[in-house]
């Protein structure tokens, strides 16, 4: 039998705290989130915070700690990948008039800023987002420059944590490649294709499989599409030979105007994984895949 690993998306940074009362925005609400996904089968937890009392996503130090501390004095074995990819966020003031910037949607961090929170709880894994893009609506463009983003992976390696390549459309991937000729990513290397996200690469299957066709061998792969289609792209991610991501940053839904938690789209994807005869690995399986290195 062929198993995959599983990941759940606890809450992202995204304008869905509105959208549903499930999402957690708390750093307890959050850690207990994680710790309730990996006892549904998640061996990989992805954590953004959020301000606590607005709900917006934060970047800020302590709210990543306490977290990450909340979750480890859980005794819940599971692997910690925090995002790395705030602190490149750039909304231009409108069509007409670019600058000045909108101060309210604009985070712009150096290389060193955005990987603080990295360095205070030394997680397993954290992302890099290897690209620039329009991302949503309006003015706001998602920012990483080729500078920063190796500047970035020679920190990550410095530390010893494993990134994930986090690629929204071909030309990501490519990058992606670039940083790991330079040596400046380690094998075993590791990808998250990110489908379906306005305006990177779309979830029709043709584009999914342009990507998943351009994904080195050697490498370790895993997708997921938002909304309606991420339950879809369990099953698809796997048949392709990768891995699998669900949680609320990336959809709210279980089913139709059914509202759910993180714990039951972990359910539900093991549900599906073992329906068409795969297994779900857990975090010491993967840390041994992965060569993670366990901290704190």
């Amino acid at each position: 039998m062929s198993s995959v690993f599983i990941t759940c998306a606890v809450t992202g940074s995204g304008d869905t705290v509105g959208k549903s009362d499930k999402v957690p925005v708390t750093p307890e609400q959050i850690a207990n989130d994680c710790i309730a996904a990996a006892r549904a089968g998640a061996a990989i937890t992805h954590i953004h915070v959020r301000d606590p009392i607005t709900g917006a996503g934060s970047r800020q130090t302590d709210l990543y700690a306490e977290v990450v501390e909340r979750v480890r004095a859980s005794g819940v074995d599971v692997i910690i990948n925090l995002t790395a990819g705030m602190g490149g966020d750039l909304t231009f003031g409108s069509a007409e008039r670019p600058f000045p910037v909108d101060e309210s949607g604009t985070d712009m961090a150096g290389a060193t800023e955005r990987l603080d929170h990295v360095r205070r709880v030394m997680p397993e894994i954290c992302t890099l987002d290897c690209g620039t893009m329009n991302f949503g609506a309006g003015d706001y463009i998602m920012t990483n420059s080729t500078a920063t983003l190796k500047e970035m992976s020679r920190q990550i390696q410095a530390l010893g944590v494993r990134p994930e390549i986090e690629a929204f459309d071909t030309g990501h991937l490519w990058q992606a490649k670039s940083l790991v000729d330079e040596g400046l990513i380690e094998d075993p290397v590791m990808i998250q294709l990110c489908m379906g996200v306005p305006w990177g690469a779309p979830p029709d299957i043709n584009t999914f499989m342009a990507m998943v066709n351009n994904v080195p061998d050697s490498w370790t792969f895993s997708a997921f599409s938002i909304g309606r289609r991420q339950l879809e792209y369990v099953a698809l991610a796997a048949i392709a030979g990768g891995n699998v991501r669900v949680g609320l940053e990336d959809n709210l839904y279980l089913g139709r105007g059914k509202l759910a938690t993180n714990a039951e789209l972990v359910t539900r994807a093991v549900e599906i994984l073992e329906s068409i005869g795969y297994g779900v690995k857990g975090p010491d399986e993967v840390r041994s895949d992965l060569k993670l290195t366990k901290h704190g």
